[in-house]
């Protein structure tokens, strides 16, 4: 057994409040996310929109504040045009984002139909790759305006009498990348970005804008892109975006967990540079952050590009079906501890993506869902992960790894409800051998007690879930957490995702 780790949990540790949206998803138009994801008017559970009920009963499980759509790639090469009106007349597209053939039988106000069954808002991209600021403002009418113009009485004669009232816009997706339809320069994104920010907040004053930051951190334009795309933008966006995935291709499980801290370090540098800008524009506004794209993502890349070259131009194929493993897990819960440690700036997340693509919900087309083992530290996050952020003050043994140095067995953050008079403690144990003893300093809050204490482990780092056994990974109510005198005490399982909750104790 490691030697023990110790936390403090008190008020004036306050890091920030954390937005709902923080546990927002997202749907883009790639393999089996929309058809046979979400949209299988076929399917047994099929709603009579034809969405798959089992698919909203999950997403409505996990409590999904906010989803992106369309995309991601697919967005800049998209004619929203395309998937409006009745669906037999819709063209079908090329796809060149990922080789595949678009149908268009879902398209905004579908999906837009699907986020209220779902009790979720949307978070619409407009294409900047291949078109530019007059798509933009027309969607945007189109969405939102009352009525009595071009666009909004379109949406009327399709009919949607009321608006959708859309509150965010990303402006555009990953525009530094060279993959992407349409790419370009930061000078070149930077002032297209800001004449689609003004103009759309013409239509709509209320709009939140979402400019695009790097793809992500290792790209040779990073930090410089960052910086002058928000010269350009600064003064109609309200957040810049942040894009990660991670993986375990070296098969080193150590270097693997610990990567949530290439994560944190992203989140500063990219405050740092938000807060430059604003200094040197002298300007009392802050940027906040989207960190719009996160999860794991490495399992399914080699098999992809293969079925894409092999078979290209299909409908739907499988693609980023990847499989998560009980590690992969513990990353994701080290990723949404990352995120709430730093709610006082990051006001929204997506986790990328919802269904079938790199995902924590699977299905079989025709058959059945399930949720894989990534799934339970989103949901714990979500469900629990409101309130106000509160840095523990980690102290803990740690291990040595080339890329990041001393890192700590303990990974951990904490949130506090008052209204509802509870908190809750989010912890990640990275050592694969031995239990973590835990100690917290709880005297800050008087006549708390353990509520519960989950844990989500397996023997097998490896092991997974699937449609034939979809609990084979799941969290357990058998943690052994307790309180007295003001101490916190717990033993936090080898490679173990953890959720303690406290309420304060009434009195009778």
């Amino acid at each position: 057994m490691s030697s023990s780790a110790r936390i403090t949990l008190a008020p004036e540790r306050a890091i920030g409040t954390v937005d709902p949206r923080l546990f927002g998803s997202f749907i883009e138009h790639l393999g089996r996310a929309i058809y046979g994801g979400i949209y299988e008017p076929d399917h047994a559970t099929a709603t009579p929109q034809g969405f798959r009920q089992d698919v909203l009963d999950l997403v409505r499980e996990i409590d999904v504040p906010i989803v992106r759509y369309p995309g991601g790639n697919f967005v800049s090469g998209y004619d929203w045009e395309d998937g409006v009106g009745p669906r037999d007349q819709r063209p079908r597209r090329l796809d060149l984002a990922w080789k595949t053939l678009e149908p268009n039988l879902v398209g905004t106000d579908d999906f837009i139909d699907w986020c209220r069954a779902a009790n979720s808002a949307p978070m619409l991209a407009v294409n900047l790759g291949t078109r530019g600021i007059d798509a933009a403002r027309n969607l945007l009418e189109y969405c939102n305006f009352p009525g009595g113009t071009l666009w909004s009485d379109k949406r009327k004669a399709n009919g949607y009498a009321n608006p959708h009232g859309v509150k965010v816009w990303c402006l555009g997706n990953e525009m530094d990348g060279p993959w992407q339809i349409g790419a370009k320069t930061a000078d070149e994104y930077g002032r297209l970005a800001h004449e689609t920010a003004k103009v759309m907040k013409w239509v709509d004053p209320s709009i939140e804008l979402v400019a695009c930051g790097s793809s992500n951190r290792s790209m040779k334009s990073y930090a410089a892109w960052e910086a002058t795309v928000l010269e350009h933008t600064y003064t109609h966006v309200d957040y810049l975006s942040l894009h990660t995935y991670y993986g375990n291709l070296a098969e080193d499980t150590p270097n693997f967990l610990a990567k949530s801290i290439d994560m944190d370090r992203f989140i500063s540098e990219v405050v740092s540079i938000c807060d430059y800008v604003g200094s040197k524009l002298r300007s009392k506004k802050r940027i906040d952050l989207s960190f719009d794209e996160w999860n794991v993502w490495f399992h399914s890349r080699a098999a992809d590009r293969e079925r894409t070259e092999r078979t290209p131009w299909e409908i739907a194929p499988p693609l980023l079906e990847d499989i998560y493993t009980m590690e992969d897990a513990l990353l994701v819960g080290a990723m949404v501890i990352t995120l709430l440690r730093h709610a006082d700036r990051v006001k929204m997340a997506c986790m990328a993506q919802l269904v079938n693509v790199i995902a924590p919900i699977m299905t079989e087309t025709g058959g059945a869902a399930w949720r894989q083992t990534i799934f339970y530290p989103y949901l714990h996050g979500s469900r629990y992960g409101r309130g106000v952020a509160l840095d523990v003050g980690v102290e803990s043994p740690t291990y040595d790894d080339a890329t990041f140095d001393a890192v700590p067995y303990l990974e951990a953050v904490a949130t506090w409800d008052e209204a509802n008079a509870s908190i809750t403690l989010f912890a990640v144990n990275r050592d694969l051998e031995s239990a973590l003893p835990l100690e917290g300093d709880l005297r800050a809050f008087p006549g708390y007690v353990v509520v519960e204490h989950t844990t989500l482990t397996h023997s097998d780092l490896k092991a997974t879930n699937s449609a034939a056994h979809p609990d084979n990974v799941t969290p357990r109510a058998n943690g052994d957490a307790q309180v007295s005198d003001g101490e916190l005490t717990a033993i936090l399982p080898p490679a173990s995702w953890n959720v303690i909750r406290l309420a304060r104790k009434q009195n009778t």
